[in-house]
């Protein structure tokens, strides 16, 4: 009887301790995204890739103008001018691969220091809301398949407001935005 009667309690305790479980979800990435400071990041990344591509034309540039003097005077030249020449041309072929290499990697980790702070105000902003709702657990919705909203609190529209993004901004308005950029560029 005893067995049975501590059974019970455990599950009764068990079952009380779930029910004061609260969860819920939030679209993270739309968060980041849309903030007004992702935007100034975007700007800052866009110019450095800008410069980055610019840098790169001019060197494509210059060796192409290099190997279309190659081409058109090499019959004329002795044999050691072809040779510096041709060691020239290759000297830039390895400076354009080298830059490219180096460019991609320091365009990745500006990216990085600048979205960095951007995350992390969002994930602030997620834990004060979790906190002041008295949530036990906030899951990024795209993480999981399957989620049941009528279980959880969608914490996104109240850290939108929080975080100042405007209401009628999406996703959507988001690439909108960005491919008429890129088009007017």
């Amino acid at each position: 009887m005893k067995k049975i009667f501590l059974f019970a309690a455990m599950a009764f305790l068990t079952f009380t301790a779930t029910a004061q479980v609260k969860f819920a979800y939030v679209d993270f990435n739309e968060l980041v995204m849309l903030m007004p400071e992702a935007d100034a990041a975007r700007t800052q990344m866009q110019a450095a890739q800008k410069e980055a591509s610019d840098t790169y034309q001019s060197m494509v540039d210059e060796a192409n103008a290099k190997f279309s003097e190659y081409q058109q005077k090499q019959a004329t030249w002795t044999p050691a001018i072809k040779e510096s020449k041709e060691k020239e041309l290759g000297e830039i072929q390895n400076r354009i691969q080298e830059f490219q290499q180096s460019i991609q990697m320091e365009l990745q980790q500006q990216n990085q220091q600048l979205m960095e702070p951007i995350q992390k105000k969002a994930m602030e902003t997620v834990e004060k809301l979790a906190k002041a709702g008295g949530y036990t657990m906030v899951f990024e919705s795209s993480q999981y398949l399957y989620v049941d909203k009528s279980q959880c609190k969608d914490l996104t529209p109240d850290a939108r407001k929080e975080l100042k993004i405007p209401a009628n901004r999406t996703l959507e308005s988001l690439q909108a935005e960005l491919q008429a950029q890129q088009q007017q560029q």
